[in-house]
């Protein structure tokens, strides 16, 4: 909620309900100009590179702040940012309608992903994941089929759903490198494979060369969320992305340590600091 606004402010006013767009660039790198801001060469982040996270209070320029309709909860609108960056991979993937769709990975990421995945027109969604309580999530949340790949054959279970050779869109959410392969097992022929994880800065996996040649397979990746804030928020406005299944836990803003090691276990979906909560 806007606590009070700068000198010059116009777009906001106190009382406001905003979410913040945390990514700043500077407009003026090759990258900012040639439409591809993601890649900015003075990229900064509040909570990262400026401070501005889990705190009561924090400053933030008008231009990254976006209304929020007055009678969504806050915890909705926390989704927004990552919600953002979901987007900006729907994008990449190139979803289309009556397309077969797997998920690989129930978190919060991989459970917007199946949102979005029904919304850009997929006409089978698939959500691979080894917990039970996400798997149920994701079900609630429009997901046909959650599959335990530990203890099923994923790609036999996709082509079964699929009536054909697997997905036509496989989006991989885990991080792990151990569930990386499995992306590439589901994917059909002609498939888009979207790696959206964020992997270690050293993670490496071995690359099926055979499947991608003879499947013809498109591999994409997706960094951020350059100019889909907005998109995220009418989004959450309007009450098409449901975020209730996927808040799992709340901490007060002196639970940090609790908060952190909830979020890095199988227990929890999505965990979220409150910082008015004791």
């Amino acid at each position: 909620e806007v606590e009070a606004v700068g000198p010059g402010c116009r777009t906001l006013a106190p009382g406001d309900v905003i979410v913040v767009n945390p990514f700043f660039t500077c407009g003026a790198c090759t990258p900012c100009r040639d439409g591809k801001k993601q890649f900015c060469e003075h990229l900064q982040a509040l909570g990262v590179t400026r401070d501005g996270g889990f705190a009561q209070y924090s400053a933030a320029p008008a231009a990254q702040c976006f209304k929020l309709a007055p009678e969504l909860p806050f915890e909705a609108g926390a989704m927004a940012e990552p919600l953002a960056c979901c987007l900006h991979g729907i994008d990449a993937a190139g979803i289309r309608p009556g397309s077969t769709v797997c998920v690989i990975g129930g978190g919060a990421i991989g459970l917007l992903m199946v949102q979005l995945a029904r919304l850009s027109g997929a006409a089978k969604v698939i959500l691979s994941e080894p917990v039970e309580l996400r798997r149920s999530a994701g079900l609630s949340v429009g997901a046909d089929l959650a599959v335990d790949p530990l203890r099923e054959d994923l790609s036999a279970r996709v082509r079964e759903a699929a009536g054909k050779s697997g997905a036509d869109v496989v989006i991989e959410c885990v991080g792990n490198t151990a569930a990386t392969p499995s992306a590439f097992e589901a994917a059909g022929f002609g498939a888009t494979v979207l790696l959206f994880s964020v992997p270690a800065p050293t993670a490496t996996v071995p690359l099926p060369l055979f499947d991608v040649y003879k499947k013809e397979l498109a591999i994409r990746g997706s960094f951020i969320n350059p100019d889909t804030h907005l998109r995220a928020v009418e989004l959450l406005s309007a009450g098409r992305i449901n975020v209730e299944p996927l808040i799992t836990h709340t901490f007060g803003i002196g639970e940090m340590e609790q908060a952190i090691k909830m979020q890095m276990g199988g227990e929890s979906i999505k965990v979220m600091v409150l910082p008015n909560k004791r």
